[in-house]
């Protein structure tokens, strides 16, 4: 492309992100984001009050105003869009554009959640992807922490991961006792901050139509639960119980995947989109 060509180019997406950015003069900006909550309501609560004010000035410095929203937009977003051609670039559905700009406020200051809503107003701006930007993404992603967010680019090459409920099982009986759901290397392969948490990311995840445990389903290939069985917790918890002539341990096969909703997000929020194009 010459460099008149590119000027053109750089000029009609710059026209369309302009148009995405007027929508956050409809967005309420609450400059004031923390204000003095006992100024009225006398001195009793007047020492609490200041005592909170204290605790919530610092949320003051993440929320995100109109300059800060314009700049990403004009910068971050269009950068996604410099190997579209210039004739895909449209005006964004606005209500993909204008809950996405407008839950920028509080969730721009995280790095990989703001990825997800550059990405997401890049694909509106895309007339080849723009059917892939569903409404219902932003409040996905308000719903997102940044480990789960995490989780999600794992899955952005694969379609299914094991896992595996551990579960003491009584001899006699045969029934049994579940001491851990869920278990799986997820967050150690994600490389989550709090790794602990991962089962409960990924309850969210399915929560969300995101993933799905399909019931009664395990992996063919049992070699794919070998790295979650040999996990030296698990290991040590076999050796506990080996020999033990009332209970044993046992493990409960099954996996996780993603969603036809859940894989339509991942390709409009987590893929980066100039790696689709």
């Amino acid at each position: 492309m010459s460099e008149e060509e590119n000027e053109k180019a750089g000029g009609i997406i710059k026209q369309s992100i302009d148009s995405v950015t007027a929508l956050t003069k409809a967005v309420p900006i609450y400059e004031d984001a923390v204000q003095p909550l006992a100024k009225e309501t006398g001195k009793a609560l007047g020492t609490i009050g200041k005592a909170v004010n204290v605790a919530l000035a610092p949320i003051s410095l993440v929320v995100w105003g109109y300059d800060q929203m314009q700049n990403f937009l004009e910068n971050r977003v269009a950068e996604k869009l410099e190997k579209v051609p210039e004739d895909r670039i449209i005006t964004p559905p606005p209500n993909v554009a204008g809950p996405a700009i407008e839950a920028l406020k509080f969730t721009g200051n995280d790095e990989t959640l703001q990825d997800m809503f550059a990405n997401l107003i890049a694909n509106s701006l895309d007339s080849k992807t723009v059917l892939e930007a569903h409404p219902a993404f932003v409040d996905i992603i308000k719903s997102l922490s940044p480990d789960e967010g995490l989780i999600l680019k794992a899955f952005s090459s694969a379609q299914q991961f094991p896992m595996v409920d551990v579960k003491l099982k009584n001899k006699k009986d045969q029934g049994f006792q579940v001491l851990h759901r869920n278990r799986s290397r997820i967050g150690i392969i994600a490389n989550c901050k709090h790794q602990a948490l991962t089962s409960n990311y990924l309850d969210n995840l399915c929560r969300l139509g995101i993933l799905e445990i399909p019931s009664g389903r395990k992996i063919n290939n049992p070699k794919e639960y070998e790295a979650i069985t040999n996990d030296p917790g698990i290991a040590q918890l076999k050796k506990q119980f080996d020999g033990n002539e009332t209970h044993s341990i046992d493990f409960e096969q099954k996996f996780i995947a993603v969603t036809g909703i859940g894989r339509q997000f991942i390709n409009a929020c987590i893929i980066d989109k100039r790696a689709r194009d």
